[in-house]
């Protein structure tokens, strides 16, 4: 079997796993560990300081899967660890399954860079070989929950923008086999900003 067919099962499976956790999670329980997160995510997950992501709404496998990475250090930020140290898996698979079930509010967005957000998100750019976002993010930014890719679809500008920068610096490398940290390389700020503006704006 290929490599890259290998990667593929893997991540299948490892999406299957988190999907399989998150179908017995228990979301009451998962309330009742959420003061932990409250100070920046705010009780419902509608964090209003942009440099913080937006919770509510947001796919519970992947949500689950940056819980995992925090605790395990695959992805690094000194809240979100020391946050993270105490929980157990029961725990995180209870919260992220609480903050899915949140209404997520609108986001705020720059109107200006609608139509070139559009068109990365949904036609990629051709000359730098970015591929189209809405392939793993689903044409509606909803994401793709058995995948564990996100929700992009109202998240704060900023903080997509901020990731998309992480991941170009490589000091977020918690993305399976590279893919957004290939994808950021090739984007310059301009690209990244208009097409977090398109996502965060989408209905």
């Amino acid at each position: 079997m290929k490599a890259r067919h290998i990667k593929a099962v893997m991540l299948g499976l490892t999406g299957l796993m988190a999907v399989t956790s998150i179908q017995a999670a228990d979301i009451e329980a998962g309330k009742a560990k959420t003061p932990l997160c409250t100070g920046c995510h705010m009780a419902d997950g509608n964090s209003v300081n942009a440099i913080w992501p937006r919770l509510a709404g947001q796919q519970a496998s992947y949500l689950l899967k940056q819980l995992r990475d925090f605790k395990a250090g695959k992805r690094t930020d000194p809240t979100m660890n020391a946050m993270v140290a105490s929980l157990t898996d029961e725990d995180m698979v209870n919260i992220a399954a609480y903050f899915e079930s949140q209404k997520p509010a609108d986001a705020k967005f720059d109107a200006a860079l609608l139509e070139k957000g559009q068109d990365i998100y949904r036609g990629g750019i051709t000359e730098t070989s970015v591929a189209a976002c809405m392939g793993c993010h689903s044409p509606s930014g909803v994401g793709n929950g058995p995948a564990a890719y996100p929700k992009l679809k109202g998240q704060h500008p900023e903080y997509i923008a901020a990731q998309l920068q992480k991941f170009k610096e490589s000091s977020r490398a918690n993305d399976a086999g590279k893919m957004m940290r290939n994808v950021a390389n090739r984007m310059s700020d301009a690209e990244m900003k208009a097409v977090a503006a398109y996502v965060a704006g989408m209905k």
